[in-house]
């Protein structure tokens, strides 16, 4: 039992380490490949190429002053980014990164891991939510609120869009997906390709990514739900915001681009290193987008959400639904 703890304590720590410097690693990319977009140079002073320059960052938050506003609810304003960094965290300990009969391909693998990973991404508005509150500021509040309104209408579509691909794949486990497409079916972003596009586009409002970064637009809000917060705290907030882009590229990769599988001609590569270079993929596709679409204004964000999605994601629910029911092979 003590050597079972021990070991989901180092893969916890592992688990952990990883994911901030992959967050480290995807900021510098982001700035590096939104200067190449726009015609700029981007960071390049800190150390060869600027490759160090997360480095000089992370020094910098540590070291700034932690201001809390005059007017701010104290304790609850303290919480809130540590709320969000967990939350975010919390996430990966049901999502694999290889085949289920490798202990160290994960922490958990539940029967439910599909409902976890909605569970645990609907629970991540709280710590955003909380800081615009208690900042006792009009622009965290305004970030805040709409934090919360685009959850509330991009959760449902994307909840429903997997509805289509549980049906397919016949499973809620994870791992049991990223099998479903690798014994000979195509990757669910062919069969399911209208719950495929619901689904990412779902994932870019989750993580707050443009075009859908109305809880913190700079034009309009200042920064919205974290104007008011400096050094480490804030510090928190953006980790967590790219903490959020990957996992969300995780799963699209594991859900639809068939996880650690690979096709035959390249059977060659590592499941858990063709797991990552898929992830790679989806966030280049992020960056891209950030780099490329401009932000929605706030009622269409919403009428898109309500009015486009969710008939979308209804509408390949019902679809998948007849297909199973009539022509699906039987297990």
């Amino acid at each position: 039992m003590l050597g079972i703890l021990f070991w989901l304590a180092v893969k916890a720590v592992a688990l952990a380490m990883s994911l901030v410097l992959s967050a480290a690693v995807l900021v510098l990319t982001l700035r590096k490949m939104l200067g190449y977009f726009t015609y700029r140079i981007g960071p390049n002073r800190v150390g060869p190429w600027g490759i160090l320059q997360p480095i000089a960052d992370v020094v910098k938050m540590l070291f700034k002053e932690d201001i809390i506003p005059r007017d701010a609810d104290n304790i609850v304003f303290r919480l809130a980014p540590i709320i969000a960094l967990f939350t975010a965290l919390a996430i990966w300990a049901v999502i694999p990164w290889g085949p289920s009969d490798k202990l160290a391909a994960y922490m958990s693998d539940p029967n439910a891991g599909i409902l976890v990973f909605l569970a645990l991404g609907s629970l991540s508005v709280y710590g955003v939510a909380l800081g615009g509150w208690a900042s006792q500021s009009k622009y965290s509040l305004l970030g805040s609120m709409r934090a919360t309104a685009q959850m509330i209408s991009y959760e449902l579509a994307m909840g429903m869009s997997l509805v289509g691909l549980l049906l397919m794949a016949g499973t809620t486990r994870l791992s049991g997906i990223v099998a479903a497409q690798g014994t000979g079916h195509y990757y669910f972003w062919i069969t399911q390709v209208v719950g495929f596009v619901v689904f990412f586009i779902s994932t870019l409002a989750e993580a707050s990514w443009t075009p859908f970064d109305l809880p913190e637009a700079e034009a309009e809000l200042v920064g919205g739900y974290n104007t008011e917060y400096a050094g480490m705290r804030f510090g928190m907030f953006f980790f967590t915001e790219l903490i959020h882009a990957v996992t969300m590229a995780a799963m699209i990769s594991l859900l639809y681009l068939g996880g650690w599988n690979t096709v035959s001609f390249l059977s060659f590569i590592p499941g858990t290193l063709a797991f990552i270079m898929k992830i790679m993929f989806v966030l280049f596709i992020y960056l891209w987008l950030r780099a490329t679409l401009p932000r929605f204004r706030y009622d269409r964000l919403m009428n898109f959400g309500w009015k486009v999605m969710l008939p979308l994601a209804a509408l390949n629910l019902v679809g998948t639904a007849v297909y199973v029911a009539l022509w699906a092979p039987k297990a």
